[in-house]
């Protein structure tokens, strides 16, 4: 008797995790199906307003032909007129706490940076997360890219490829940098036709 008792109550158990496990993975199912197009439409939103802040003079932009998909694409920033005013892509890589995902704008003869945008950064706040602060940014506007970028520690920099680290976050500046030319390096190749 009582092992019948027991074993009805473990069904009843296993009957009830099994329904709650159910219903709740449909719920997920539900949230994930309604949120993942508002997520998408989100972040490309902010990746329009960072190449418009990159363009001010921005019409259109054109995702190119062979240069990938997603995050991987080089879109090519026109004016109203349709000219060329250069070129805008993701370049992405791990900082010092997290993944950094950076917006970055070309002139149109691949020599130098309009900027860049920090689209997403987990660096420490106060020090990392100033990688996202103007005084950084405004560091690669115009910067000459016809050499690897280098960054120089506690100086102002000397040549026209050098940014100047910030203080306590030499990691996170460091991580810009290195990203900026390992997206550069390919961007390059795919823009001069794989030479």
């Amino acid at each position: 008797m009582i092992k019948k008792i027991l074993q009805s109550t473990f069904v009843k158990m296993v009957s009830a995790l099994v329904a709650v496990g159910v219903l709740s993975g449909a719920v997920l199912w539900m949230v994930y199906d309604y949120s993942t197009p508002k997520i998408k439409k989100n972040l490309q939103n902010e990746s329009q307003r960072a190449v418009k802040n990159l363009f001010p003079q921005m019409e259109k932009s054109e995702v190119m032909k062979n240069t990938g998909k997603g995050p991987d694409a080089v879109m090519k920033v026109l004016d109203a007129n349709g000219k060329l005013l250069g070129y805008a892509f993701n370049a992405e890589g791990n900082g010092y706490q997290g993944l950094i995902k950076v917006m970055t704008g070309l002139s149109p003869d691949l020599t130098k940076l309009q900027g860049i945008e920090i689209l997403e950064s987990q660096e420490t706040p106060g020090l990392g997360a100033e990688i996202a602060g103007k005084p950084f940014r405004g560091q690669f506007v115009g910067l000459s890219v016809t050499h690897e970028i280098e960054y120089v520690k506690n100086q102002k920099p000397s040549q026209p490829y050098e940014i100047e680290a910030i203080t306590g976050a030499t990691i996170s500046s460091r991580a810009v940098v290195a990203l900026l030319n390992k997206r550069l390096k390919e961007v390059r190749k795919v823009l001069k036709g794989g030479k």
